[in-house]
């Protein structure tokens, strides 16, 4: 992460250009942060992204503007380091006839407690209403996932540069339950993981017997 938490995105005939995320908690933004975020683009001539983790990238940004464009901002930036959880991913399923469960809460809980906390490498989590999995729940760090009978917790899944399908780990459980668990997944995680280990690697060399016994004791 470069100072003033911009991104080096592009370098075009010795022209370089920045890009900024600011920090959207589960992809639901006001009308008024919106605009706000447009006015601001419009500004300062960069370019809107809507970015598959549920956020907003604004680039085509000069370096020597980012600090006056967060201060315009007035919101924090999504990722300040990258051995952090990045964020926590939430379907909509207060609104959706599918889900199973409103799990926008639990989201929301899990966002104000780990987003931007240290882990060993970059860590993704997501919370999906029903089997489902909307936001691809499945192919991140840690998953919570919503069924009839209670809640389904997977780890260790990954969509990057070492593809991997989670574990599950727990299914029927509680709510209370849930939250417990990725507690003790993370501390698991934190406690005994090499640095720059992905979770699902961490898991691999370990063995998944080993982790959920770490985790499920």
């Amino acid at each position: 992460m470069d100072k003033h938490y911009g991104n080096l995105q592009k370098i075009r005939d010795g022209k370089r250009t920045y890009a900024i995320t600011p920090h959207i908690v589960g992809g639901f933004i006001t009308p008024e942060t919106l605009e706000k975020i447009a006015k601001v683009t419009k500004k300062y001539k960069g370019v809107i992204k809507l970015t598959s983790g549920q956020r907003i990238l604004i680039t085509n940004l000069k370096e020597e503007d980012i600090p006056q464009i967060w201060k315009e901002l007035d919101m924090v930036p999504a990722v300040k380091s990258p051995y952090s959880v990045k964020n926590v991913e939430i379907c909509p399923a207060g609104f959706c006839k599918r889900s199973k469960y409103n799990t926008i809460p639990i989201g929301v809980k899990l966002s104000k407690k780990y987003h931007g906390a240290e882990m060993p490498n970059r860590t993704k989590i997501a919370v999906a209403g029903c089997r489902n999995a909307c936001g691809s729940a499945y192919g991140k760090d840690v998953a919570v996932i919503a069924d009839k009978t209670g809640f389904i917790v997977a780890v260790g899944g990954s969509a990057g540069f070492h593809p991997r399908l989670p574990d599950i780990i727990a299914k029927d459980i509680s709510e209370e339950e849930t939250l417990k668990l990725v507690d003790k997944v993370f501390d698991y995680y934190r406690e005994n993981a090499e640095f720059g280990e992905k979770l699902g690697l961490f898991i691999d060399r370990i063995g998944i017997e080993e982790f959920k016994k770490g985790v499920l004791s």
